[in-house]
């Protein structure tokens, strides 16, 4: 790979001087991924010069149609730069270890307490509808950067969410989104057009109760099961939601949702909004959030084995190989299917936040902080905005749902 810059600008550091950078990113990581980049990039291009400005875009580029949580991912590949795979693991490790700890630790506390306590009960029920009003303004803002103004994307979007709302397999469904723009891109459009009237004439047929229930989550090969998870359904569910992550943390919400609520019936939705709520308290990427739902499904062997598939992909696609991975993207032909596969899970998301809205917000109180939350977080830049609302939020609850 190359670049303007030479390659001596990246210090060959000591492991522990390596870990503990990274670390110190780990602890400051609050604000969500736009503010952990901007760190990252302030301290190791702007002000170190490790790289050049052309090449941390290139990169940042490359991760953002990968899935996984991008400012983990580069934080790996600047270890993989100063001290090669092992380093690549130590500043991968050290940026996730902050969060992992202390929503491990927080986890325990809501199984040991907050299910039990009224006052805590009032808290996270004042939280879900901020959590629920968060899921929405990502909908808004990963859709505004995957769809643009492409009617395609848009179609395929849609299409998805009402796949999803029929209780479609969503790997299905994104195969066959990515398939159909990638057909599309390639100049055959009528071919495109009539894949995607087949699929949902097969939706329709599948909805009036036909056909075998061909694409039904149950009839997939999934991990999940009715009852207590083994912590390799669990690793299982983690390595599958992190390998279909494109876009972003958010756009793991539908993956985990439907593994733990809707078919493996590990969580109740209010359970896994109020590991959402606690992950946005955190500086950690959004993602930490599956060990809180490892832990309630499985214990603490279940939280660590989500957490580790979870982030598996983001450590291995710079340790095995970032250079491949990098000419990989820039086939065109892979560009127009996970753009079509991107635009499916904005489409999930969406149908996610309708079914996870009909649920939990419910009631005049509900509907209040749902409004406000919203209003906010619209209007609201600063790094520490989605942990104010959703104390904010939890306060309301304390003081109005006891």
């Amino acid at each position: 790979m190359t670049d303007t810059l030479s390659p001596s600008k990246v210090p060959h550091e000591s492991y522990p001087k390596l870990f503990w950078r990274f670390l110190k990113f780990g602890l400051l990581a609050w604000g969500g991924p736009v503010a952990q980049i901007a760190m990252i990039r302030q301290e190791l291009v702007d002000e170190e010069k490790w790289i050049s400005n052309e090449r941390f875009n290139r990169v940042l580029a490359v991760y953002q149609v990968l899935p996984g949580p991008e400012a983990h991912e580069l934080c790996v590949y600047f270890g993989m730069l100063s001290r090669g795979r092992m380093g690549a693991f130590l500043a991968g490790l050290a940026f996730m270890l902050p969060g992992f700890l202390l929503m491990f630790l927080l986890s325990w506390f809501y199984v040991s307490y907050g299910i039990r306590s009224p006052l805590f009960q009032a808290i996270f029920l004042g939280m879900q509808p901020a959590v629920a009003a968060l899921i929405v303004r990502a909908v808004h803002r990963i859709g505004g950067h995957a769809l643009h103004a492409d009617h395609w994307l848009w179609g395929l979007a849609l299409m998805t969410a009402v796949a999803q709302l029929l209780h479609a397999n969503f790997f299905i469904t994104l195969l066959v989104a990515g398939f159909i723009y990638a057909v599309v891109q390639r100049g055959k459009a009528t071919w495109g057009l009539g894949i995607g009237l087949v699929f949902i004439v097969w939706l329709i047929v599948m909805a009036l109760g036909l056909t075998p229930s061909l694409f039904t989550p149950n009839a997939s090969a999934s991990a999940t099961s009715i009852g207590a998870p083994t912590p390799i359904d669990l690793l299982v569910s983690g390595l599958r939601a992190g390998l279909l992550t494109f876009g972003g943390a958010y756009t793991a919400i539908p993956f985990l949702q439907n593994d733990a609520v809707q078919a493996g019936g590990w969580l109740t939705n209010a359970q896994f909004l109020d590991g959402l709520a606690l992950s946005g308290l955190l500086p950690a990427p959004l993602i930490i959030f599956s060990t809180f739902i490892g832990y309630l499904a499985g214990g603490p062997l279940g939280a660590i084995a989500i957490t580790l598939g979870i982030f598996a992909p983001a450590f291995a696609f710079t340790m095995i190989g970032h250079e491949y991975v990098e000419r990989l993207v820039e086939n065109n032909a892979v560009h127009a299917f996970l753009d079509g596969v991107t635009a499916g899970v904005v489409g999930l998301i969406a149908a996610t936040a309708l079914s996870i809205l009909n649920e939990t917000v419910i009631g005049i109180h509900a509907w209040v902080i749902f409004a406000l939350a919203l209003l906010a977080l619209f209007q609201l830049k600063a790094k520490w905005s989605i942990a104010a609302i959703i104390l904010s939020a939890g306060a309301y609850g304390l003081i109005f749902l006891r």
